[in-house]
């Protein structure tokens, strides 16, 4: 197989087939992001994603899912996307899912034939990185949309019988906004109910612009208390009808995982039994390390 760079992919495709057919991000310009800053975007080859899916074959005839890499695949044309996907059922023909990182502005390139015609070809289930509902952190991050382009890109996935997976960034909109942070991205999660959510708290590496705003005092971050705060309050304000609640990722200061609306109550009591347990760090900010890592949480 072919791979070119650090390949990053969702924690819940672990066991399934990785296939490159880009090259770093189309975007890359989030404040947040350093993971393709050394990457020149790129196609990769339709020789190559043959080759690899013609090892495949040999290597994992029996494979369900492919996971399309790198850092928002679905940029690619839906020509080019559909020709991937007749190439896979053909020599994978046990594959049922095909999925990839997208972006709104993915989204909004495609015509609604186009997704009707994607979705046929079984690709499903994009892990979409949205962040925020809140227009003033979009702007923080450089996300390149509105709020209102996302909700309407969304539910043009949904009209076209797609379903996707949305990541949502706890405390990008800072210290002094965290409250109307919460609101709006509950509102927007609540107008496009997605599959899955999946819940990471703001951290920033050397490498990224946001980490620099960091420390010139141009961001201002968000306390234990704070990131607890928002997200109590996120969580109160979902109405979800059924929704995959994956918040294990180590930037967390509450990582759990559960279903919404079931476990609304037990994540509830998990943020509030977290903050008597922290009770003297509330104030202060979690010490981290590599992507994100709390190291106090204890």
């Amino acid at each position: 197989m072919h791979y070119t760079g650090i390949i990053y992919r969702p924690p819940f495709e672990a066991d399934f087939l990785l296939l490159q057919v880009t090259v770093g991000c189309s975007h890359n310009k989030c404040s947040f992001c350093y993971m393709y800053h050394d990457r020149p975007f790129s196609v990769c080859p339709i020789e190559q994603v043959a080759e690899d899916i013609e090892e495949a074959s040999r290597t994992v005839p029996n494979v369900k899912r492919v996971f399309l890499e790198h850092g928002d695949a679905f940029v690619l044309s839906a020509e080019r996307l559909e020709k991937i996907a007749d190439l896979i059922h053909e020599k994978l023909p046990k594959v049922e899912t095909i999925s990839m990182y997208a972006s709104i502005l993915n989204i909004r390139n495609k015509t609604d034939e186009e997704l009707l015609r994607l979705k046929e070809c079984g690709i499903n289930e994009l892990d979409i990185g949205v962040e925020s509902g809140f227009d003033t952190a979009l702007t923080m991050m450089n996300k390149g949309y509105t709020n209102e382009e996302s909700v309407t890109q969304l539910l043009r996935l949904k009209k076209a019988g797609m379903d996707f997976s949305l990541n949502v960034i706890l405390g990008c909109a800072g210290a002094d906004l965290w409250k109307e942070n919460a609101e709006a991205t509950a509102d927007m999660l609540n107008s496009v109910q997605p599959h899955l959510l999946f819940i990471g708290t703001l951290h920033a590496d050397k490498g990224c612009q946001l980490y620099y705003d960091m420390q010139n005092g141009i961001f201002k971050e968000c306390t234990y208390g704070q990131l607890l705060d928002e997200q109590e309050l996120l969580i109160r304000k979902l109405e979800l009808n059924d929704t995959i609640y994956f918040g294990s990722h180590p930037s967390n200061v509450v990582p759990m995982e559960g279903y919404l609306p079931l476990h609304k109550e037990e994540m509830l009591d998990v943020i509030q039994k977290t903050r008597e347990r922290l009770h003297d760090r509330l104030n202060t900010y979690p010490l981290r390390a590599g992507e994100g890592s709390i190291l106090d949480r204890k």
